[in-house]
């Protein structure tokens, strides 16, 4: 749930940080966030 949470936020500021960025760039920022969930489900192993 930790994770997910820290993707969420993720998700959140990238979409009121950048809020006129392309369609592709959205997709971009939601695979290395999905990367990033996947890493730190490896490593911290919350």
């Amino acid at each position: 749930m930790k994770i997910y949470l820290i993707w969420l936020i993720g998700v959140i500021l990238w979409n009121f940080g950048f809020p006129n960025a392309i369609p592709i760039a959205d997709v971009v920022a939601a695979i290395l966030l999905s990367f990033l969930s996947i890493i730190l489900k490896k490593y911290l192993k919350w």
